[in-house]
């Protein structure tokens, strides 16, 4: 790696030697990108705390809704490749969709939570999530809360299967396995980044810790008057469905399982080339970071925006982030990509892994902005 970066290295290290030595955290991983190049892989503390099994820099971690950055980015590699667009009817490709008045949804209202489908019913099971047929069926015969577009709404878990049929219907095979062949396959992080876990990787998992995330849940469904709506009682995200053997396995989009190196690896070559790989052309880039929508979101009352499957952020990032703590976000106009994972889901602790992404972004920022004014003195930009 590069040695401009020792010292960025060194405090992030020190800054997880710190969290896990406090009992803050069990085992976290911290990796970037700059330019296509990884300039950050630091990771401590251990994978199962039970066994002391140590956490490595290839132990997947599952991350959340983290995931819905690997369904997204399967759909922007789609795009590119002619296969999907983000103005298609539903409809078209999924039929039994249109059921309910829902003929104008298109994959870009899926893809901005702006379906109006980002409820459950109430009485929804793990199981069910099991089984993918049942699922898109449920979502099938929804009816639309609003109309398409009307109002911005997380759709916490039906995002996934929204979006994971339609790229189903149109390439013939499962998202998971999409993801593998387009995506995790040529950047070579094969065994690192998961939609659905392969039974024999499951063994590799870092186990997941409760540390405030299923009290937060359990607060969030008396005091948010829709939380329950789209997160029902039986599968609340947290550590206790996020350890199921079943639902790990299962193809459930909304939700993914990665490393910090695998999935910064992923959003760095969304943003250029890594070791000749790059997911998506400049000008899809522009358009899938782009701010696509900004309002008031139902379910937590705040404002947010989206671009195409993504958060995008005030401080030109996009990316997306999981309950109790893991993200991964990239920032074009900086060339870097940067990811926080940790095992020991919390809530409420200060936000440790946002700490450790604005650390490095700082840092980055800083070292960027010196660089481009003095190859800009010398008659030449930083970027090229």
């Amino acid at each position: 790696m590069d040695g401009r970066w020792d010292g960025l290295r060194a405090e992030v290290r020190a800054t997880i030697d710190d969290l896990v030595a406090s009992g803050r955290e069990a085992g976290v991983q911290v990796a970037a990108y700059l330019d296509g190049a990884p300039i950050v892989e630091e990771q401590g503390g251990l994978a199962d705390t039970t066994t002391g099994r140590p956490l490595t820099v290839d132990t997947p971690i599952h991350a959340v809704s983290t995931g819905k950055g690997l369904t997204s980015t399967v759909v922007h590699v789609l795009a590119e490749q002619g296969r999907l667009d983000p103005d298609l009817r539903i409809a078209e490709v999924w039929p039994e969709f249109a059921r309910h008045g829902k003929d104008a949804i298109t994959l870009r209202h899926a893809l901005t939570h702006t379906a109006g489908l980002p409820a459950l019913p109430a009485d929804v099971t793990p199981e069910d999530f099991t089984d993918w047929d049942r699922m898109c069926a449920l979502i099938a015969d929804a009816r639309p809360l609003w109309a398409p577009g009307e109002r911005l709404a997380y759709h916490a878990w039906t995002f996934g299967w929204i979006v994971g049929e339609v790229v189903r219907r149109t390439t013939g095979r499962p998202i998971s396995q999409v993801l593998a062949e387009k995506v995790a396959g040529p950047l070579g992080v094969a065994g690192e980044l998961f939609l659905r876990v392969p039974e024999a990787d499951l063994p590799r998992l870092a186990r997941l810790e409760d540390a405030g995330l299923a009290a937060l849940m359990t607060w969030a469904g008396a005091n948010l008057p829709n939380f329950d709506a789209v997160a029902p009682a039986a599968v609340r995200p947290d550590a206790t469905i996020g350890s199921r053997r079943d639902v790990l396995r299962a193809d459930v989009p909304a939700v993914g399982t990665v490393t910090a190196r695998a999935v910064a690896r992923m959003y760095a070559a969304l943003v250029g080339p890594v070791d000749g790989v790059r997911l998506i052309s400049p000008a899809r880039l522009s358009e899938v970071s782009a701010v696509a929508v900004r309002a008031e979101e139902w379910v937590f009352g705040q404002e947010t925006a989206f671009g195409l499957g993504y958060a995008v952020d005030d401080d030109g990032s996009f990316g997306t982030a999981g309950s109790g703590g893991s993200l991964a976000f990239a920032y074009p106009q900086l060339g870097l990509a940067v990811a926080a994972v940790r095992n020991r889901l919390g809530a409420g602790d200060g936000d440790p892994m946002e700490q450790l992404r604005t650390l490095v972004r700082d840092r980055v920022a800083g070292e960027v902005r010196r660089w481009r004014t003095v190859e800009t003195g010398a008659g030449r930009s930083y970027r090229g």
